[in-house]
């Protein structure tokens, strides 16, 4: 269909990014492109409306990837006070057609397509042609989903597997697990593995641990919204590293390679795991600083071995669920064409 043309989404807690792309351009190249945060619109409708009015550009259809669980045309974004439909924005915004999915599920349609410079390789391993791909993302939540090769098609599946309980692997996860269930009863890895995650298990660690908290960082805290990326800069800083910081997201990186690994035999993933979300491309130099996230994803008994010989490679391109909604979008339209 060679007049194409779709407007596709990825819709998160914090930020929500939009863009415009046809057929003939491709997904790589969006005729018009923005990004907003998400929490300065009452609902994706509003927010829809003000970037259209922005560009005189005809929409054939509209393709959004949600941060949450999607049934029935109806989704909740976890992190986000928006409750999206597809009739609602269909007849709010004035478009033909609407398709909701899962912002992992939309990742993953986009990994066969991802090129070189979109990845770095944590290890190389053997992968097995056709094998199942597997996404963990931690980004303000913790998303997963899974690729599997149809014929010659793949067809991505989400999973809400980022809630699943917490499963501590030594006498320290314990205590923290033991901690967080006074604050929050259940403990999902999303609790740990996420950018809310990581402050808590830095608050772990500064109130039972025998590190103490240093007054330059506690400064920094004392005046940040988000403690993350304090913590995240606290930890790999060069020039004035925090013990503490260090501590915390050495703990984060076991637990998330060990969530990772549990994803990888959960769906049998021999063609590669691959981390998305916006944490990753930010801490390369820890995970693989002494080789600890390999060590947690493979530390599974008898199946070691499998996980050693699983690729395991980050995704570095920040915009891979907003490629993998365009380029789902695109292809259904020229199939349905």
């Amino acid at each position: 269909m060679a007049s194409t043309t779709i407007l596709a989404g990825d819709l998160g807690g914090t930020k929500t990014n939009l863009a415009v792309f046809s057929a003939e351009k491709g997904p790589y190249v969006p005729l018009a492109e923005a990004s907003f945060r998400s929490r300065e619109f009452e609902n994706i409708e509003s927010l829809i409306n003000v970037f259209l009015a922005h560009h005189d550009l005809r929409i054939d259809a509209v393709f959004l990837g949600v941060a949450g669980p999607v049934a029935e045309g109806r989704a909740k974004i976890t992190n986000l006070e928006w409750r999206l439909s597809v009739e609602h924005i269909r007849k709010s915004c004035n478009l033909a057609r609407v398709v909701l999915m899962n912002d992992l599920e939309a990742t993953a349609n986009g990994i066969p397509y991802l090129r070189d410079a979109d990845l770095y390789v944590i290890n190389q391993g053997k992968p097995v042609a056709g094998g199942v791909l597997a996404i963990i993302a931690p980004g303000t939540g913790l998303g997963e989903a899974f690729l599997i090769q149809v014929g010659d098609r793949c067809q991505a599946f989400p999973s809400e597997g980022g809630h699943a309980d917490f499963a501590p692997t030594n006498s320290t996860e314990g205590a923290l697990l033991s901690f967080l269930q006074r604050r929050f009863g259940h403990v999902s890895y999303e609790r740990l593995c996420s950018g809310s995650g990581l402050p808590n298990i830095y608050d772990f660690y500064k109130q039972t641990g025998p590190i103490p908290e240093e007054d330059w960082i506690a400064a920094q805290l004392a005046i940040v919204d988000d403690p993350t990326p304090v913590i995240v800069n606290g930890a790999l800083s060069s020039e004035r590293s925090c013990a503490l910081c260090r501590t915390a997201l050495s703990t984060f990186i076991s637990i998330l390679g060990a969530e990772a690994g549990n994803l990888a035999l959960k769906v049998l993933a021999t063609g590669g795991v691959y981390l998305g979300g916006g944490i990753p491309p930010r801490i390369f130099s820890a995970l693989t600083e002494d080789n600890g996230f390999m060590r947690s994803f493979t530390h599974k008994g008898r199946m070691s071995e499998l996980l050693a010989d699983i690729p395991v490679r980050v995704i570095t391109n920040s915009k891979a669920a907003l490629l993998g909604a365009a380029i789902y979008g695109l292809q259904s339209l020229t199939a349905d064409g």
